[in-house]
């Protein structure tokens, strides 16, 4: 059995992924995290998931929590995500990273925690879907040339704090990568104004928030003519949850490095780190 501690336990996706850990029959629930004076602490983890007691209460011990774990999975706040990783590396467990908004300097030390053994997987999107929607805009992007004008539209419910979403970040990572660009310099976050004419070398970011919207991303490629559209919707969260576990079991094996759903899905080579 794969013991998992989750990190944001009674949050959205932290109950998500708790309901489905208890639903496995090759995982179980090892800790459950959240923060000092969160109003969940001590009470049982399955239960605030709406499920059956299962003996495991919420706890800020985060220590002991990522010790008792092969695999910690982390839906937290991002400015905790360095010293999560580094408590995770001390606890000798592996890692993953599906928090969004994260700085520079949290990927720069998940990448030296690597370097020196940690097992790590960080995704913006733990999405099956999303991830072949990556693969798919790399693709796109690089067979329609520059006459094809590229924007990126994200809708999330109310609530979501950050915005352009993690998703919408790397989806304008790759657009750029393939089109000889470089993010954020050549992308436009929303328009206002007299913007002028759209130039051709520039890839347009929107984010729309608003009711209970789990996530919608649609890339646009618009020529003269015509106007491919790649489209992804997610209903659930449980599709993200479940894939917080498929790479909880790839990275429960996988040598040390940095990894992403686009390792776990068998899509690319680790990209940093390894053995």
């Amino acid at each position: 059995m794969l013991k998992i501690t989750v990190i944001g336990a009674a949050g959205r996706m932290g109950r998500e992924i708790i309901r489905l850990i208890q639903e496995a029959s090759d995982l179980t629930l090892a800790g459950a995290i959240e923060a000092d004076g969160h109003p969940a602490l001590g009470q049982d983890a399955a239960a605030c998931a709406g499920l059956a007691a299962c003996g495991i209460s919420i706890t800020s011990a985060l220590h002991a929590g990522c010790a008792a774990a092969d695999v910690v999975i982390d839906f937290s706040a991002p400015g905790k995500t360095a010293a999560h990783a580094r408590t995770v590396a001390d606890c000798n467990s592996a890692l993953v990273v599906g928090t969004t908004g994260l700085a520079a300097a949290d990927l720069d030390a998940m990448a030296d925690l690597a370097a020196d053994g940690a097992r790590i997987v960080c995704a913006p999107n733990m999405s099956v879907g999303i991830n072949l929607l990556f693969e798919l805009c790399k693709q796109v992007a690089q067979v329609l040339d520059i006459d094809y004008n590229i924007e990126v539209v994200e809708m999330h419910h109310r609530d979501k704090v950050d915005a352009p979403s993690g998703t919408a970040v790397r989806l304008g990572e790759i657009l750029a990568a393939n089109r000889s660009l470089a993010y954020p310099d050549d992308v436009r976050f929303g328009r206002s104004g007299m913007v002028g004419k759209r130039p051709g070398d520039e890839i347009g970011i929107h984010a729309l928030r608003g009711g209970d919207v789990v996530g919608d991303h649609t890339v646009i490629f618009a020529g003269d003519g015509e106007r491919v559209e790649l489209t992804h919707k997610a209903s659930s969260r449980a599709t993200f949850a479940k894939g917080a576990l498929r790479a909880a079991r790839y990275i429960a094996t996988a040598p040390n490095g940095v990894y992403d759903m686009q390792d776990v899905l068998g899509l690319s080579n680790s990209r940093s780190g390894g053995s």
